[in-house]
């Protein structure tokens, strides 16, 4: 297996993604009971939904630093949505790590841990602040309450899984899924 990440991580110690998002900024954070690791991610979205900046601080070793850089990369420009699909899957961690892949697997988990965790903080901070007209129940792809109902009730859907392949709703950072839980109990509680 070829390992694509050279055996100098010096770049990673100087990256640009090192300190604090712009404010306002929305903050996630994850910790190694196992290494003692901590790391401190932090956004900053545009009204789009955009992450125009992102930012970490981070106490533990080289490979949580590069893990958290290499993902910051990938998110930067991505809405919400995206990212908190991208902070969902690990992936294929020999494609980037090669032969330490598996024992550096939680340093790549710390970082998707924390991004989402940040992007949870932002959908939360939007469903409080919304002013529409009607409950916004999933921030990640803007999915109302209203629209979850009607979905619920004109396919018969039962689950959460089958509401997120109707609306998208719960698709992302899923820090919705109570609320679309309750709605669930709601509706066909009616029939």
């Amino acid at each position: 297996m070829q390992n694509n990440v050279s055996g100098d991580l010096g770049p990673f110690f100087n990256s640009p993604h090192v300190g604090e998002a712009s404010k306002p900024s929305f903050v996630g954070r994850s910790a190694s009971f196992e290494c003692g690791a901590v790391l401190r991610l932090s956004l900053h979205i545009d009204d789009s939904h955009k992450i125009i900046e992102a930012k970490f601080k981070a106490a533990g070793c080289s490979f949580l630093v590069a893990s958290a850089s290499l993902l910051i990369d990938k998110v930067i420009g991505q809405t919400t949505a995206e990212a908190a699909a991208i902070a969902q899957e690990v992936g294929d961690l020999d494609e980037t790590w090669g032969d330490l892949a598996g024992e550096r697997s939680e340093c790549v988990t710390m970082a998707h841990e924390a991004l989402l965790s940040a992007i949870q903080n932002y959908s939360d901070s939007a469903r409080d602040g919304w002013e529409g007209d009607e409950a916004l129940i999933c921030t990640c792809f803007c999915v109302s309450e209203h629209t979850i109902e009607r979905e619920i009730q004109e396919k018969g859907l039962r689950t959460i899984s089958e509401v997120t392949a109707s609306c998208n709703a719960g698709g992302g950072c899923r820090s919705c899924y109570s609320l679309i839980e309750d709605i669930l109990e709601e509706v066909n509680g009616k029939w």
